[in-house]
């Protein structure tokens, strides 16, 4: 079965969360939610994430896929830990899924993983993936390799359809 981390902060953007988690367990894959501390998490507007284990703890060979949700704060309080950097990274470097919506990519600019590659984001981080080096579009959703963006929850649907489906291939 494979295997799918989630990694949120304090005040992830609720959205961003629950529909990605109950997706890919509807998918039938094993969620794990990654926290700092791993330590139940809420939302924006108060909506729990439940950890299942501490951020120190996520290694890449254990995964198929990382999701990172935004809310500002959320990606802003997990760009500083290193064990999430170093994750995504290696992530990255085994050519696994690697997907982050809203301000979820500035883990991955923070993880010196975009340069180059065609990548959406809020648009308020635009700049950032820009001067990053990354290639920013506005799309509902953009897969580029191993990697798979977007800039909203009202692009939930698109953006977990392309999960999913790159984790059945």
């Amino acid at each position: 079965m494979k295997r799918v981390a989630i990694i949120v902060a304090q005040n992830f953007q609720d959205e961003e969360f629950v529909y990605p988690y109950y997706r890919v367990m509807e998918a039938g894959l094993k969620v794990d939610v990654a926290t700092p501390g791993g330590v139940d998490m809420l939302g924006k507007y108060g909506v729990p994430a439940r950890a299942t284990m501490d951020t120190k703890d996520l290694k890449a060979a254990d995964f198929d896929a990382v999701i990172l949700p935004g809310g500002f704060e959320s990606p802003d309080r997990l760009r500083i830990r290193s064990e999430v950097l170093q994750f995504v990274k290696e992530m990255d470097e085994a050519g696994k899924l690697v997907a982050a919506i809203c301000h979820g990519p500035w883990i991955l600019i923070s993880a010196g993983v975009v340069k180059g590659r065609k990548v959406t984001g809020y648009m308020s981080i635009a700049d950032d993936l820009k001067n990053a080096g990354a290639v920013y579009t506005d799309e509902d959703t953009i897969i580029e390799g191993n990697f798979i963006s977007a800039p909203h929850y009202r692009n939930n649907g698109t953006f977990m359809k392309a999960v999913i489906e790159a984790l059945q291939d």
